[in-house]
């Protein structure tokens, strides 16, 4: 049984990396398979359930490349930029992942994940950074007097930003994020006045 659910799994990973989470469905899926459409369903409650396992697992593994490629012990802020950076282009670089920018197929995974997790979690992306924020503040490298959720809030509205660049205008996004990076971390690493 659980050799069929990989074989689902490793199915939909393929279809969906080459057609696009829109242009894949079941059936393709399980034709290739070679299950019927009903037998997927007792593994998954849908498309949007299968493709969202896909991509946590996806984002687990940017995370963890992600987590090697860097030196913690660098500047906060230098850590902060490479992070955004290594992140939007892990997330670019893999068709599932970057699946992320189109709104309406992340707007339903969203709303997935809502279900599954509670109408209030949503911390599948950046989750395993909050560690290093906290580590950070324990150090006293960043201010501690602001709760860690904030600070996560904080780095979440910096990555999100990158699905809006063509609103804030693209000769204009690259320093943008950057300045909003060094802004934000300013911001951490200052204590109150």
């Amino acid at each position: 049984m659980e050799d069929k659910k990989k074989d689902i799994f490793n199915c939909g990973k393929e279809l969906f990396s080459s057609k696009g989470f829109k242009k894949t469905n079941v059936s393709d899926i399980t034709k290739v398979v070679g299950i019927g459409v009903g037998t997927f369903y007792n593994y998954f409650p849908s498309k949007e359930a299968l493709f969202l396992e896909i991509f946590l697992e996806e984002n687990v593994k940017l995370k963890k490349s992600i987590m090697e490629a860097i030196d913690l012990n660098d500047a906060p802020l230098e850590l902060l930029k490479k992070l955004i950076s290594l992140n939007i282009n892990g997330m670019n670089s893999n068709p599932i992942l970057k699946e992320w920018y189109n709104k309406d197929v992340f707007g339903k995974l969203e709303q997935q994940y809502r279900e599954e997790n509670g109408v209030n979690k949503v911390d599948f992306l950046y989750g395993s950074f909050v560690e290093l924020f906290q580590q950070w503040q324990t150090e006293g490298k960043i201010r501690n007097d602001i709760d860690i959720e904030l600070i996560m809030a904080f780095f979440t509205a910096i990555i999100n930003m990158d699905t809006h660049k063509e609103e804030i205008g693209l000769q204009y996004f690259p320093q943008i994020l950057e300045y909003m990076a060094e802004f934000v971390m300013n911001g951490l690493t200052n204590s109150p006045e």
